[in-house]
């Protein structure tokens, strides 16, 4: 068995901000807090979280979306990758990203849940806060 989760943040960004910033190294870096590798372009390989997460992007709609396998050293070792996709939707001075993910090995969606408002969502809403504050 498997499980699936969805979770959404308004983040005070564009899209396309969001967007190149989740798919470029020391951006990821910079708004999550931790260290990521991202390899450009369709089937490029990333880590994130200093390792803790890796994968490969799948899909990519600039601006709007992305698909990517997924795991982390707490996927059991014969689980298969699991599969987040990332939609972003403009707003007038923001972005709504929902984040799709499904897949995970059972027993795990929870955790995962929580994490992406902790370690994602909340270090991005500050990251890009921050970046778009006056001087």
């Amino acid at each position: 068995m498997t499980e699936a989760i969805e979770v959404s943040a308004v983040i005070p960004a564009s899209p396309e901000l969001v967007y190149t910033a989740w798919l470029d190294s020391n951006l990821h870096g910079a708004m999550t807090g931790a260290s990521a590798s991202v390899q450009p372009g369709l089937e490029g390989q990333y880590t994130a979280w200093d390792g803790y997460i890796w994968g490969t992007t799948l899909e990519m709609e600039p601006g709007r979306s992305f698909v990517q396998s997924w795991r982390t050293s707490e996927f059991p070792e014969d689980a298969p990758d699991s599969r987040l996709e990332v939609r972003l939707e403009g707003r007038a001075d923001s972005c709504k990203v929902t984040l799709i993910h499904s897949n995970i090995p059972d027993g795990q969606g929870a955790m995962y849940e929580q994490g992406w408002h902790d370690h994602y969502f909340e270090p991005m809403k500050k990251y890009f806060a921050n970046a778009a504050a006056p001087d």
